[in-house]
């Protein structure tokens, strides 16, 4: 029973292990970048690892696919076999993801799982996880909360919001801002205050908040308006979020004064005095009134009448335009009408009082007419007023002008009344006929109105006044002039792009569109210059660099808009300031002199180019040695490098400098270059004999040697260099009994024995060897003596000695050895060298017997009378010269190796 019972139950005990959470909830915030920890799955659903608490049992690795890489896939991560969930390479931007949210649940902490359901406001990222194998298959719903951040500053809709207030609005009126401004944050980084920078005293801001927790600014006036003082402010509102730091944003907000009906119309007299001749045509212009309404638009509206004090024949001899306010006379003056008339005026405004203004009218009795003037107007005339063109002609016709008497009876004349250049002359052949014309050309620029009058009077001296206002129209006869012809300009080289120059000013003198000015490049001007056509800002849209080009000249053109236009040009010069922005540079990067050794100090070892392509200070380079400079110093002006002490090839043959240049620029810049010093040999070192060591030194030579077998060696060294140190070796000096029978290699050194030695041979023999180099163009030499003893064995080495004590009796030879750097070969005949080989082998045969038999009966005598003398007497003779050279020195027995 217990078997079963354990059967039946541990499977539920491993369902209820594996299978506890089905969902899990983590939350982050947004902009993480990739690689950021969300969460561990299988530590989360407390599934076993490899590292788990049973590592005994064998249990099978796990495994995490997403189950579809949809949208919430690609922001994130998840390893298949730990079950790390991580961020990935896009980055998560909550606004964009969630854009119908409303709002956002923010969880505590980092990423951690939550044990309750997220908020249905919150922005969620779903995922589908799969855990396999089939013992833990699991499909689990992963859910993300999305965490906002303030990484979004307020925005106004609009950039410019415009309000209405009326200017009788009370205080504490509250306006609504229409255009709240936006932020796609949430929560405390949304949106949370508004304020004006400038409330001008008389206004403040409030935030209302709706149940949507939507906050709209509302305008609140605290001070009384007047649109007639002033009827608009501009001021700019701000809003700011609640996140750490807040982020602002702003848009200009105008709030315009509207018009109430708070003015009414008002005359600026209260009285007006006329006088009319009772003569006076109809049509006559009497007065006009008129009366100022501060309001605006239909609350300005101003109609006049007649009061209803004036009586109706005022009425009817005055004529009151009810919108202009003019008073004209409407019925011609008799003997029986009035002579003084009190016109009373009444200007009217909606809803006000009107304003009153009295005219009093004097009618004065003329007994005759006056002289009456007609004008008939040539030139363009437009209710009384005459448009000449500037620079007509002289003479140019303005108008003609009758002049006549009414009553025919008195004779009329006239005259110009006025200043300008005008002229008014009778027009013949006819009577009361007169020609106004212009006397010399009209100048716009100079006056543009003149204002001049026709005076008619008869021989009764009564005279009348014709008025004649002229207007010249202004014609392009004035090109646009540069305030400067010559424009100098600077700029620092490495410039920032579409940099400021300056800005060109031409005037024209004319006026309207024949005044105004537009600029334009040259044809000579590079294209990276611009000008801007309205403004004349000019500008530079790339880097200049001073090395390239220092200075540009180049036209620049000023054209106005008449027709057909006029132009003007200046002259543009721009200069290129140099910036510290070039390194010295060497010639070459690397340098290699080639200086003979003992040059003497202080001498000319090379020059060191280098050059610098700024200009001035940032131009000035000074050179410098980074390391050897206890031995070599460098001149910076002239680059010319010097040694302070001689240099000796053999202590050392070559020398690696580091030179720096650096120029005087702030901060300065610099360059290195690599210079290279090969000290050429000259011959100043003799050979240097080490083999022999002394002149006092012997070989002991068996007599037994054979002809053409090495005897010994002179071995020298020389610590030049080439052919300074190519040794020749010779013998000249010989002395003994027969002492051409050595000879040296002129190479080598090597001493070999050319003939066999007889009986007569024995004896010492001194060789003086010359050591001489090859060099120019003096070669050195040192000597050696070379000592050879030959006999059978040294019985008296003090014997021996006292002989080489003796100073030796040698004459030199002066024959200089002969040597070829180059081995050669040649080639001897064999039909001249075949018989002396066969005498010389005969002759050598007969030798080694006669020598030996002489050194067997030897050894048998001394080898009765001294039986350890063999151990002394036997001496090697050395038969390879540099390898085993042994030489006898105080006693026989006794080696010199080398």
């Amino acid at each position: 029973h217990l078997l079963l019972f354990l059967l039946f139950v541990g499977p539920f005990n491993c369902f209820a292990s594996y299978s506890r959470a089905t969902e899990l909830f983590y939350s982050l915030n947004e902009g993480l970048p990739a690689g950021v920890l969300i969460g561990s799955l299988a530590r989360d659903l407390r599934l076993p690892t490899a590292g788990g608490q049973n590592p005994a049992s064998l249990q099978p690795p796990l495994s995490f696919t997403l189950a579809s890489h949809g949208l919430g896939g690609q922001y994130v991560q998840l390893d298949n076999r730990s079950g790390e969930l991580h961020t990935s390479a896009v980055e998560i931007d909550r606004e964009a993801l969630c854009v119908e949210s409303n709002g956002a649940t923010i969880f505590g902490g980092s990423a951690a799982v939550s044990s309750s359901s997220p908020s249905p406001e919150s922005c969620l990222l779903l995922l589908d996880v799969l855990v396999l194998p089939q013992e833990y298959f699991r499909l689990v719903k992963v859910k993300i909360a999305i965490r906002d951040v303030n990484d979004n500053a307020p925005r106004f809709p609009v950039p410019h919001i415009r309000l209405l207030v009326p200017e009788n609005a009370p205080v504490n009126t509250r306006l609504a801002i229409e255009h709240p401004a936006l932020d796609p944050d949430m929560g405390t980084n949304g949106v949370q205050t508004y304020r004006l920078r400038d409330n001008y005293g008389v206004f403040t801001l409030d935030v209302e908040e709706n149940e949507n927790g939507e906050r709209t600014p509302y305008l609140i006036v605290m001070g009384a308006l007047d649109r007639e003082t002033q009827d608009e402010y501009v001021t700019v509102i701000v809003a700011e979020d609640g996140g750490t730091p807040p982020l602002v944003g702003s848009a200009t907000l105008t709030i315009g004064i509207s018009d109430i009906n708070d003015n009414c119309p008002q005359f600026n007299d209260s009285q007006l005095n006329i006088t009319l001749y009772g003569n006076s045509s109809l049509g006559t212009h009497v007065a006009t009134v008129h009366a100022v309404d501060m309001d605006l638009g239909s609350n300005a509206q101003i109609t006049y009448s007649y009061s209803q004090k004036v009586p109706q024949p005022s009425r009817d001899l005055f004529h009151l335009n009810e919108s202009t306010g003019a008073i004209t006379l409407s019925t011609k003056v008799d003997g029986d009408t009035p002579r003084l008339h009190r016109l009373i005026i009444l200007g009217n405004g909606p809803g006000c009082i009107p304003a009153v203004i009295t005219v009093l009218v004097t009618i004065i009795k003329v007994m005759m007419r006056p002289p009456e003037v007609v004008p008939r107007f040539i030139a363009n005339e437009v209710e009384g007023v005459v448009y000449l063109k500037e620079l007509e002609p002289i003479n140019t016709p303005v108008a003609f002008f009758t002049i006549k008497d009414p009553d025919e009876k008195y004779k009329v004349s006239c005259y110009l009344d006025g200043d300008g250049p005008f002229r008014l002359s009778p027009y013949k052949p006819y009577n009361n006929e007169y020609l106004l014309e212009t006397t010399k050309p009209l100048d716009f620029e100079t006056q543009q109105l003149y204002e001049i009058s026709i005076v008619a009077w008869n021989s009764e001296g009564f005279h009348v006044k014709k008025v004649v206002k002229i207007q010249v129209l202004d014609d392009n006869d004035n090109s646009p002039v540069f305030s400067e012809q010559l424009i100098e300009l600077s700029i620092e080289e490495n410039n920032v792009p579409n940099a400021f120059l300056t800005k060109l000013h031409a005037t024209d003198a004319d006026s309207g569109e024949r005044g105004q000015v537009s600029y334009f490049l040259g044809p000579d001007a590079p294209s990276y210059f611009a000008l801007d056509k309205s403004t004349g800002v000019l500008t530079v849209s790339t880097q200049l660099d001073r090395e390239e080009k220092e200075k540009y000249r180049y036209t620049v053109r000023a054209v106005d808009s008449g027709f057909p236009p006029r132009e003007s040009i200046a002259t543009v010069t721009i200069t290129v300031l140099d910036k510290n922005d070039n390194s010295p540079r060497f010639i070459n990067k690397d340098f290699s002199f080639f200086v003979p050794e003992n040059f003497p100090g202080f001498g000319e070892i090379g020059v060191i180019s280098v050059t610098d392509a700024d200009a001035g200070q940032n131009g000035w380079v000074a050179l410098s040695v980074l390391n050897g400079s206890d031995i070599f110093v460098i001149d910076t002006g002239k680059g010319v490098l010097r040694a302070k002490v001689s240099l000796d090839r053999e202590q050392q043959s070559s020398y690696v400098l580091w030179i720096e240049a650096v120029d005087g620029g702030d901060p300065a810049l610099s360059s290195t270059a690599k210079i290279t010093i090969l000290l050429l040999d000259i011959n100043d070192n003799p050979p240097l004999v080490l083999f022999p060591q002394s002149n006092m030194s012997y070989l002991l030579v068996l007599p037994s040697t054979l002809p053409g077998s090495p005897i010994t060696e002179v071995y020298a060294v020389d610590k030049d260099t080439g052919m300074n140190a190519v040794i020749a070796y010779s013998i000249i000096g010989r002395r003994g009994p027969r002492p051409e029978s050595f000879r040296i290699d002129p190479k080598t050194g090597n001493i070999t024995l050319e003939e066999s030695l007889m009986q007569n041979d024995y004896g010492l023999y001194r060789l003086l060897v010359k050591v001489s180099d090859h060099g120019y163009p003096e070669p050195l030499h040192s000597t050696v003596m070379v000592n050879l003893f030959v006999n059978d064995t040294v019985s008296n080495e003090s014997y021996i000695e006292s002989l080489l004590r003796k100073e030796p009796d040698i004459s030199v030879e002066e024959k200089q050895p002969q040597i070829s750097i180059e081995p050669t070969h040649k080639k001897m005949e064999s039909a001249s060298c075949m018989p002396t080989l066969v005498a010389l082998s005969i002759i050598s045969l007969g030798s080694i017997a006669l020598v030996t038999g002489m050194g067997i009966y030897i050894c048998l005598r001394k080898g009765k009378k001294h039986p350890r003398a063999d151990e002394n007497l036997e001496v090697q003779i050395p038969l390879n010269g540099r390898i085993n050279l042994h030489m006898l020195e105080k006693k026989p027995m006794e080696i010199s190796n080398i």
